[in-house]
């Protein structure tokens, strides 16, 4: 462990060690150091003990790591990263992490847990039967809600000041959200005058985050070492292309991210829009499409650069989203196109496995609004359909166990999902889910545009040559 943090006026304690975070975030601290400012630092851990080898191998390196980054023309470039100055090992009591998010140099504390690690419906309200969730509400510190309790439960007892509370997760109204859920969970455990110190002493800025990040391979160790010379364990890669939009919302003080590219702003909503609808759920898109396809496709530049695949992302976007975001500060259409552009990198080698996770998170968070502001309007979504017809099938094959490999859904009940699927009327079964749909929940509208939907996927499959 590095001591380095205690030098630094300072610190971020970041929850979530993953890849996403050590190329986005991290990296923006890092650019902002080298420049001269060092007057913030980070600190690191997890709430769960899945990357404890990560964890380990960053303690090892001073907590160093290397990031790998490529355009699609396959120009790679690598930067040793230095803004993690403590890295905090995993305990399944948190105290270290609860200690670090307690100190007072700590004035901010940010987090990437996944959109499913909310718990929220599209009412955002908390789903307590979830067991994790559940538990926390008993004490324990399993989740974000559990373990940002305890963090807070110790500043208001130590005196320890103010704190921003920051969300990196691709979530809609992130920082919003969030609070909305940790105010419910405090309710609910009864803590009312740990909710009112929450309420005067911290602040949930919204953000919108991007960089495409795939997990790392060992070939990216492999590159790194033959580039640098360093034997690193826990190098991460990413596309070349980044963005941070965030709300100037910090109660406590923050880095002056601006002056290494993020975008301060009053308003994240026009962007997290864009970037949510256009890139999120278009990525979803051509995983399951390609997934669904065979086994000639297991990344997504593969789908992207499909003809037929890349022809149901673009009229997605164009018939439905773009009228639906317009007007934008945004060229929606340029958005459109780098995002493709993007996506169809050959050197990224982002899995279709990796972004067709989670799909119970992304129907009701990228893809429902859509449908229900083009019902709003009288418009059928025929565009948008595809998107969770793509899903229906690709979670038959599931079901069947016919998919190329493991699929990971934070939130998904798995017997609810099968059930889809044994029920006399899947498609109905499905339309019918609270969960995926909210209010639109069993609508006749939607029954009709997906039905359809489903039988246009299904025509398109029996046609792939």
């Amino acid at each position: 462990m590095n001591s380095e943090a205690s030098k630094s006026a300072n610190v971020i304690l970041h929850i979530g060690a993953g890849s996403f975070h050590r190329a986005h975030q991290a990296w923006y601290l890092h650019r902002l150091n080298e420049t001269g400012d060092t007057s913030w630092s980070l600190a690191i851990g997890n709430i769960r003990g899945d990357m404890n080898a990560v964890l380990a191998a960053l303690a090892a390196q001073n907590s160093e790591y290397t990031l790998e980054t490529v355009t699609p023309k396959g120009e790679r470039e690598y930067e040793t990263v230095r803004s993690i100055k403590k890295v905090i090992p995993w305990s399944a009591d948190l105290n270290a992490l609860v200690a670090v998010g307690a100190d007072p140099a700590t004035k901010i504390v940010a987090f990437t847990v996944t959109e499913g690690g909310y718990y929220l419906d599209d009412h955002d309200k908390l789903d307590s039967s979830n067991p994790d969730l559940a538990a926390d509400l008993k004490g324990g510190r399993t989740t974000i809600y559990g373990a940002i309790a305890a963090i807070l439960d110790a500043r208001m007892k130590n005196g320890a000041g103010k704190v921003s509370l920051q969300n990196c997760d691709n979530l809609r109204s992130n920082g919003d959200r969030f609070k909305k859920g940790m105010l419910q969970f405090l309710e609910l455990r009864g803590e009312t005058a740990l909710r009112d110190w929450m309420l005067a002493n911290t602040s949930c800025p919204n953000s919108m985050v991007d960089r495409i990040t795939p997990r790392p391979t060992s070939d990216v160790a492999e590159r790194v070492k033959t580039a640098t010379g360093f034997d690193d364990r826990a190098p991460v890669m990413g596309e070349k292309f980044i963005q941070w939009v965030i709300e100037d919302n910090f109660i406590a003080g923050r880095p002056a991210w601006e002056k290494v590219g993020a975008e301060m702003v009053d308003s994240v909503h026009a962007y997290e829009e864009a970037k949510i609808r256009l890139l999120n759920a278009t990525h979803s898109c051509i995983a399951w499409a390609g997934t669904l396809v065979g086994l000639q496709y297991n990344y997504i530049d593969e789908g992207t650069n499909d003809m037929e695949i890349r022809a149901l992302a673009d009229a997605y976007v164009t018939e439905d989203v773009i009228p639906c975001l317009t007007p934008s500060p945004l060229d929606l259409a340029k958005y459109r196109d780098i995002v493709l552009d993007r996506f169809s990198n050959p050197y990224i080698k982002d899995t279709n496995q990796r972004v067709a996770a989670d799909g119970f998170s992304k129907i009701p968070g990228f893809i429902a609004p859509t449908l229900s502001e083009c019902f709003a309007r009288k418009a059928d979504p025929n565009a948008t359909a595809i998107l969770p017809a793509l899903f229906f099938r690709f979670l038959e094959r599931w079901h069947e166990g016919k998919l190329p490999y493991p699929y990971q859904d934070g939130v998904m009940d798995p017997a609810v999902a099968h059930g889809f699927f044994t029920a006399s009327d899947p498609v109905k079964a499905f339309v019918a889910d609270k969960g995926l749909w909210g209010k639109m929940a069993g609508s006749e509208n939607l029954e009709r545009v997906i039905r359809d939907a489903v039988g246009r996927v299904d025509a398109w499959l029996k046609n792939r040559p």
